[in-house]
């Protein structure tokens, strides 16, 4: 066990015309002010390098691989890994990326104190449609540009800290939390892109959408007796607004740090992880009092199916 200062960085709009290398450079900036206030885990949103694209149609496929990354680090990303090595700064971030044999995820991935990628994560809970939809307010095609994750929810330790990490939508699904739970897991970070508006309900509010992120998230933590940092892109980009909303949870479900603004913000909160044991060795021991033969229509049955 370990203490660790644990900074979430918020990203404020990235605009269609931005590049990716003027996203780095903000990116940089907010893991220099993390450095100042001594943190040494940097927490970066979903698709951190490019806007969400996936609002947008697009049926020409060049122009769906020109938002990937074919490799990472790559030319744009480069400085950041040099700085976060300088800093002896962890990181993890989310980007778009295109595999070697033509496969597209959603994806993250996790560094140590060196700079060097020690985990990566593919989302796994995809929301959306995948075509164009004439009853949304606007569309939210993840699932015509993304493939389901494939790694499943791993655990990592890194720098003395058992770490996961999940995406966006994945906060929403207790099985997201659990899976890493049963892997001792101390440190949960989720980027996430969130819509201020339901395309398929305009009527619900932002207060609403805030309200469903914190629970997802103060649930998972304190479900699973772990840290939880989720981290916004947020902002209005080019005329549709990303919630803000950027919290870090400790185990109990007690929000540590939130963000105040929806523009590039930093928020802290020193992670004392012996705090995850009390959880994890009273009413969430597991191995004392799950009890796993009464759960299996969760791995049996996607939908619902209404007996009664």
């Amino acid at each position: 066990m370990t203490r660790m200062i644990v900074a979430g960085a918020q990203l404020g709009a990235i605009q269609k015309a931005d590049n990716r290398e003027s996203v780095v450079e903000r990116m940089i900036e907010l893991m220099n002010e993390a450095a100042a206030k001594g943190a040494t885990m940097i927490v970066y949103p979903e698709l951190a390098l490019t806007t969400f694209f996936p609002r947008w149609y697009m049926p020409d496929r060049n122009e769906v691989d020109s938002w990937f990354e074919h490799e990472m680090p790559n030319r744009a990303t480069q400085p950041l890994f040099e700085r976060a090595r300088d800093l002896a700064m962890a990181m993890t971030f989310g980007y778009a990326e295109l595999t070697p044999d033509g496969h597209h995820f959603n994806t993250s991935i996790l560094t140590n104190r060196k700079g060097e990628i020690v985990g990566k994560y593919r989302k796994v809970h995809l929301p959306g449609h995948d075509e164009y939809d004439t009853g949304r307010a606007f569309q939210h095609l993840e699932k015509r540009y993304f493939e389901p994750g494939d790694l499943g929810f791993r655990v990592w330790r890194n720098e003395g800290v058992i770490m996961g990490m999940a995406i966006c939508n994945d906060r929403r699904w207790p099985e997201t939390f659990r899976c890493m739970g049963l892997q001792g897991v101390e440190l949960v970070t989720i980027g996430y892109n969130t819509p201020s508006v339901n395309s398929q309900m305009s009527a619900e509010g932002l207060e609403k959408r805030l309200f469903h992120s914190d629970l997802s998230l103060q649930a998972g933590a304190y479900q699973n007796a772990t840290f939880v940092v989720g981290v916004a892109k947020a902002g209005v980009e080019d005329g549709h607004p990303l919630m803000g909303g950027s919290i870090i949870v400790d185990p109990d479900g007690f929000v540590l740090a939130r963000a105040a603004t929806e523009e590039d913000e930093l928020i802290v909160a020193e992670c004392d992880f012996e705090k995850c044991a009390f959880g994890k060795s009273t009413i969430f021991d597991f191995q004392r009092h799950r009890r796993i033969e009464h759960y299996g229509r969760i791995t049996s049955q996607t939908g619902a199916i209404v007996e009664v």
